[in-house]
């Protein structure tokens, strides 16, 4: 045990208020360079020529891999539960703002 009675090896992990409530987005833009994932989440609405990316996460080469079969676990999970998610036509969005996939 530590000094504040954790287990050995276990994380306490904090959530405050604000970042509880979480930021809707509805598109992601991911570029990358030969160290780092760079996640761009955007909302985008309809007839808005305009959006601000809204929050940026950056990640190593092994942490994107270990999000994505993070996230392919829990879409497996959810499909299991709730039924298959239906993936379905966008119209395309221009991406020629922003920068490039290069540090």
């Amino acid at each position: 045990m530590s000094d504040n009675n954790q287990p050995a090896g276990q994380i306490n992990i904090e959530l405050d208020e604000k970042t509880a409530e979480g930021i809707y987005s509805n598109l992601a833009i991911i570029n990358h360079s030969a160290s780092e994932f760079v996640l761009d989440f955007v909302c985008i609405m309809p007839g808005t020529p305009k959006a601000k990316v809204k929050s940026r996460i950056v990640l190593t080469p092994q942490h994107a891999k270990r999000l994505l079969k993070a996230m392919g676990e829990n879409i497996h999970r959810f499909e299991s539960a709730h039924g298959e998610i239906k993936d379905t036509e966008q119209p395309p969005i221009p991406l020629n703002f922003g920068p490039t996939g290069q540090a």
